[in-house]
Formats: C-alpha cells, structure tokens, sequence
C-alpha cells in the first residue's frame, strides 16, 4: 500500500509552517523573537493531537490476527496473513489555516475535510498449547502473535520523513482460547497484542517557513474478546475490546517569518472501546476476510478548536486480508 498515511501525517504537521492564509483576529503587534512563531508551533501541536488517534487506529485494526481468532491447536501449527486498513478519518485543510505573526489566536475552528487513513501490515500466529480435553472442544489453548509494521523513510517535495531507528516495527502479543473451535462448538478466545510504527523525524523548509518534528511515536496495545464459527467455506467472526493508544513527539521546534520558536514536546494517552464483524472465505490453501468495526471513547484536550468531527470522535474502520495457515 503506498505510503499516503505518512505522508497525510507529514504534510499536515508541517504545512501549518508553510501557509499564508488571511486571519482578521491576530493579536496587535509587530512580531518578535517570542510570538512569531508562536501561533504555528501551537497548531502543529494540536495537528498531532488530532491526527494521533486516527494513525493509532489505522495500526491498531480490529482482531488481532484477521481471519484466525480461535486458538491454533498447539505446537506445529501456524498462521500467517498480510492486511490492510482504511479508518474513515479527517485530516485537517491546511490551506485555510490562519496566519499569524504576532501569537496565539484560536478565534475560529480549524477545517477539515474528510480522508481515508490506510495502514499495511503483516502478522502471525504460532500454536504452543493444544488446552486441556473438554467434551466438544478444548479450553486453555495458547498462540504465541507476532505482527510488523513496516515504514520506509521518503521524500515528498519539500517533506523530508527519516525512520533513525529503521523502517520496521514489530509487535507481540498472545491468544489465549476459552473455547477451541470444533465442528459444533464456535470458538471464543482472548488475546493482547501490542502493535506500533517506528519513531519517525519529520522536517520541512519552504521560504521563511520551517518545522522540524522529532521523535514522533504512535504506541498501541489491546486486548480483545472474539467469537467465531467456520461454516463449510465461509467463516464468521465478531468481537469487542478496549485500545490503549499511547502517542507522542519528542520535539517541535517551528521557524516562522524569519522567528524561530522555542521547541515544545507533545504526548497523548486515549483508551478507546473497539467493535468489530469480521468473515472470511476459503479459497484452497488461503482465506480471504472482510472486516468492519468501530472505534470511540476517550477525550482530547487542543487550543484550537475544529470543525466537523473531533479528535476523540467515533471512527468506523475496514480492514481487508489474506491468511495462510497449517
């Protein structure tokens, strides 16, 4: 999947560096050392608060390996699966942003305009216990889960996205099965994986205009609850869970008229409830799966306001993978 949630992401922290749109509402003044950059720093900080839940849900997804959510039945078997998701998000209109030289000033909502947010990973299950005999079925299997992110370092105009601590990223987790699935009895499983994107630097100059961002961090671990049942070729799967998003820039510094602003460090913790109906069709040696869910919850606190959905709104997700498995 090409590379557009980064560079959305990049553009957005960066463009507020680099636009000139007209604003009726700065503070008087002439612009000093102190306030010149002030107001662009300010909105590259809220652009993050805004844009770092949509990335942590694009990574986080709904089931924790799609297509295989009951337990694997122990040593020797596995499963692996490539995937993609699109979050229906927003990403903010920079174009219209205000300018201003002489501070802060929040005197009307930032706009937005809505995007889909995609995100390409790949995951994969290994079987290590079978679980103990129960009539139908078998209880207390357990799956070890590995996941990757992979997330290369490019170049986008006047956008420069460097990956210091290289470009993949992997995740861990397990499964644990309350219930193995058998022709009569539908599986139900728990699991807990933590998946995130390697730290990225983002830079930008245009002009008098510059932003440099370091260290920006989007860390997420969840849990899930999921019941499913394979029917001859077509299978069915749906869940809940909770989302611990943890997310955060280690450095904003902005240069603004020829000013350069002090830097700043923003982070953002959210716990978010996850809905989730997947189902998948059996193709001889692989599966194709279908999956839609809902993510809401929590609250983010930003300086300048914005229109139409929030920060912390409800998003709806698709994911969209195959799996192999033995």
């Amino acid at each position: 999947m090409k590379q557009s949630l980064l560079v959305a992401a990049a553009l957005t922290l960066t463009a507020a560096a680099t636009t000139f749109a007209q604003t009726t509402s700065c503070p008087g003044g002439v612009p000093t050392p102190g306030t010149a950059a002030e107001n662009t720093r300010q909105q590259a900080a809220d652009l993050f608060q805004f844009i770092a839940p949509q990335l942590a849900q694009a990574v986080a997804g709904g089931s924790a390996t799609l297509g295989q959510n009951s337990t694997l039945g122990g040593l020797g078997h596995f499963s692996v699966g490539a995937h993609g998701t699109l979050v229906a998000g927003s990403i903010p209109d920079v174009s219209r942003f205000p300018t201003c030289y002489t501070g802060r000033q929040n005197a009307t909502p930032l706009p937005t305009s809505k995007s889909a947010v995609p995100m390409a990973g790949a995951d994969a299950a290994i079987g290590l216990f079978k679980g103990f005999p129960l009539a139908l079925t078998n209880v207390g299997g357990v799956d070890l889960l590995l996941s990757a992110q992979y997330l290369p370092e490019k170049s986008f105009r006047d956008v420069r996205v460097a990956t210091p601590d290289g470009s993949l990223q992997i995740g861990y987790g397990a499964r644990l099965g309350l219930l193995s699935e058998s022709i009569v009895v539908p599986g139900v499983s728990l699991s807990y994986i933590k998946r995130d994107l390697p730290r990225v630097d983002v830079s930008a100059v245009r002009g008098l205009d510059s932003l440099l961002i370091t260290g920006l961090k989007v860390k997420t671990s969840s849990w899930r609850l999921v019941a499913s049942k394979s029917l001859l070729v077509l299978g069915v799967a749906a869940g809940v869970g909770q989302d611990r998003f943890d997310s955060r820039v280690d450095r904003i510094a902005a240069r603004a008229n020829g000013f350069a602003s002090t830097p700043i460090t923003e982070s953002q913790k959210l716990t978010r409830t996850n809905y989730f109906a997947n189902a998948s069709f059996s193709l001889l040696v692989a599966k194709a799966v279908l999956e839609v869910g809902q993510s809401t919850g929590g609250t983010v606190t930003t300086f300048n306001t914005f229109d139409g959905a929030q920060p912390a709104g409800t998003r709806t997700y698709g994911s969209f993978g195959v799996r192999f498995g033995l």
